[in-house]
């Protein structure tokens, strides 16, 4: 545990509002989270939607370029979609910079024949439908981690329990981390203790739950917290930058992710999509640099966790059927 407490750090237009008479309320330490990153810090930066071997070049050179710092990259497309060699050559970029590397796990909803995600309820969305697609998933996390990728991204509650068991049981490395996609994100604190108890390590939530949502999940929780701090348009497209000290203040251990709004999707990925991808992937490090600026104004860029660090800590799971 760190202390929550905002220490130097200031509010934004804090001083020049109070001189106006418009100061806000002081900060109250009962909203605050308690805990941290286990190696020590309160957040992580994730840059998202990298989606294969020559956007994740354009976002090392860029982050180089700009003094980002980052924990890990991650990919939308999916496993699938790259070749081995492709996946070796992200692997061994990242390692190389200590950054974790997480890649999306297989089929889902809205890539299936199913109907049903084309209708205005959206039934089905992004899980995987039917046994073949778990099994799909399974053996996209088995050839992942075969070729050294240590983080999963899951879409889906049932291939994130089966990740947990296989972990457990030596199929994959039992130091994989899993991330709970934003797609199917909790909304609530009851919600976001049961990713954690199927196997979440790192679970993200909608851009759009409020500071005082992410209080009540910290009460119930200490699993990392993924947010969007820009979101892409199809996610919501809010950008709430001059939220980011509040944000790690409530919600840490919390990843700053850096999306990027007013974009085209570009899920599932090919060449065909490589000139948007490209300026994409670069601009979303450009977001980071801005969200790290701001904290630096603010005085709250400190607790940072170390570089290199990647695991969640110990986290609470349900029993597994023997």
């Amino acid at each position: 545990m760190t202390d929550p407490s905002p220490k130097a750090a200031r509010r934004p237009g804090e001083q020049a509002l109070a001189a106006l008479g418009l100061g806000a309320p002081a900060l109250s330490p009962a909203d605050a989270s308690l805990h941290a990153f286990p190696e020590g810090g309160r957040w992580r930066t994730e840059i998202p939607s990298c989606e294969g071997p020559e956007a994740l070049a354009v976002v090392l050179k860029e982050s180089s370029r700009l003094d980002v710092p980052i924990h890990r990259i991650s990919q939308g497309s999916g496993i699938w979609m790259l070749t081995d060699a492709e996946i070796t050559e992200m692997v061994e970029a990242t390692e190389e910079r200590d950054i974790e590397l997480c890649l999306f796990t297989g089929p889902r909803g809205t890539w299936d024949i199913g109907g049903s995600t084309r209708t205005d309820s959206r039934g089905g969305g992004l899980r995987a439908r039917g046994h073949d697609a778990v099994a799909g998933c399974l053996e996209d996390a088995i050839r992942a981690t075969e070729l050294g990728v240590k983080c999963l991204l899951v879409a889906d509650e049932g291939v994130l329990w089966t990740l947990h068991r296989a972990r457990v049981a030596g199929i994959i490395p039992a130091d994989t981390t899993l991330k709970v996609s934003a797609l199917i994100g909790p909304v609530n604190p009851a919600a976001y203790a049961v990713y954690e108890q199927l196997g979440g390590d790192s679970i993200n939530v909608p851009s759009d739950l409020t500071l005082d949502h992410l209080t009540e999940i910290r009460r119930v929780s200490a699993a990392p917290m993924d947010m969007y701090i820009e979101a892409p348009d199809d996610l919501g497209g809010y950008v709430r930058m001059y939220e980011v000290a509040e944000l790690i203040r409530r919600g840490a251990p919390l990843y700053l992710k850096f999306g990027l709004s007013k974009a085209p999707g570009i899920y599932p990925y090919g060449h065909h999509m490589r000139d948007v991808t490209l300026s994409t992937a670069r601009e979303r490090v450009r977001r980071g640099r801005l969200a790290l600026d701001l904290l630096a104004r603010h005085g709250a860029d400190g607790d940072m966790a170390p570089l290199g660090s990647r695991l969640p800590g110990t986290l609470r799971r349900f029993d597994i059927p023997s």
